[in-house]
């Protein structure tokens, strides 16, 4: 068995550029990386150099400024996948629309590409100034979006780890109650045989039918009331998905928690995300303004004299008549009908006939006639 601390043929010739360590000569040396330049040190040579604050690369050429809190070990082999998968975690945390956002497929489609475009830029080195300002541009423009978006990935992965731990309680309920039944199943058919040999042994050739026959009803018997157990198991673990599902709550959509978006420089075919309007004020009267007229105008006074000894009549104050809702109502029977064109409602009524054509002035008349014969 190969020791804990035993070299890697592969590592073994590794040596830091800032000290010149060597892994052959210390075994328990570990390298560290920076995603600023992406340059393998020793773990020592980091403690030595940035302690004390950030400190440009001692590696020669490289004139970046690094920290210390940024450095880590690193995941893969090769420093270009490492480079590169960083790189792909930075922007999809930037450009991390989702297909709902969008007007169509195809949409949601170039949008990817174009995601990717970005990736490879930044991969390859070309452009990088040009990308890097079109991010950051999209980011201050649309971190409300982007925040929304994380939330709603934070939202989906508790809620897949909620949906795998409630499936592992259900098959581990179903294992013990598989098991639970054939034990009680085993005993059942053990009692059973027992007690029917028993019977058998003890009664005469003619009880033999009869005590079979009583056998297989109450193998029937308990049948049924493994069934309805089974029932009830079944009803017990809808009811714990129902719980979950009222617990978790409906999830919500990117609609839902995203504002007005202005990324419209970057990314095309963004579905456009109708703001609620402001609740208004109540309003009992629906828009009624009351005392508001469309063809007059209702004054606060009338010279009428019968009406004059009313105003100053404190009985008749006293009783609750208003004066303005007689000028109302006569002012109303005074003007009804005004608003009424007939010969626009008769030709609204012709063109809206089946066939255009409208009733002979005779009909009419003979209609109207028999109205003012059935009134009188």
């Amino acid at each position: 068995m190969a020791s804990k601390n035993a070299i890697d043929p592969r590592d073994e010739d590794e040596v830091c550029p800032v000290c010149k360590s060597s892994r052959y000569l210390n075994p328990n040396m570990r390298f560290l990386i920076n995603p600023e330049c992406y340059h393998k040190m020793c773990e020592s040579c980091v403690d030595r150099i940035f302690s004390s604050g950030p400190a440009s690369c001692p590696v020669a050429g490289c004139r970046k400024t690094l920290r210390k809190n940024r450095f880590r070990q690193q995941t893969f082999e090769d420093i270009g996948v490492e480079r590169e998968v960083d790189i792909r975690r930075r922007v999809m945390h930037i450009l991390n629309r989702r297909e709902e956002e969008f007007d169509s497929k195809r949409a949601y489609d170039d949008f990817l590409e174009q995601r990717e475009e970005i990736i490879a830029n930044l991969v390859c080195r070309t452009d990088v100034a040009k990308t890097e300002a079109q991010l950051q541009a999209y980011a201050q423009q649309n971190m409300q979006s982007i925040k929304a978006n994380q939330a709603l990935e934070e939202q989906e992965a508790t809620s897949f780890q909620r949906k795998i731990l409630l499936e592992q309680e259900e098959a581990r309920m179903r294992q013990q109650i598989a098991r639970e039944e054939y034990e009680t199943e085993r005993r059942e058919q053990q009692a059973t045989r027992e007690d029917f040999l028993t019977r058998l042994a003890s009664g005469s050739a003619a009880d033999a039918v009869a005590i079979a026959r009583e056998g297989h009803k109450v193998h029937l018997k308990k049948s049924s009331a493994r069934r309805s157990e089974e029932d009830r198991i079944r009803q017990k673990q809808a009811a714990l998905r129902g719980t979950e599902v009222r617990r978790t709550g409906t999830p919500l959509t990117a609609a839902d928690i995203a504002g007005p978006t202005s990324g419209a420089g970057l990314i095309k075919g963004l579905r456009k995300i109708k703001t609620p309007e402001p609740e208004k004020p109540y309003d009992p009267f629906m828009g009624l303004v009351p005392g508001k007229r469309d063809y007059y105008t209702q004054l606060e006074s009338y010279p009428y004299a019968f009406l004059d000894k009313l105003r100053s009549d404190t009985t008749v104050q006293a009783g609750g008549y208003d004066l303005q809702e007689y000028y109302s109502r006569t002012l109303l029977e005074a003007f009804a009908g005004l608003g009424c064109f007939v010969q626009e409602e008769v030709a609204q009524r012709d063109a809206s006939s089946p066939l255009g054509i409208s009733k002979p002035a005779a009909t009419e008349g003979a209609a109207m006639a028999a109205v003012g014969k059935n009134a009188a």
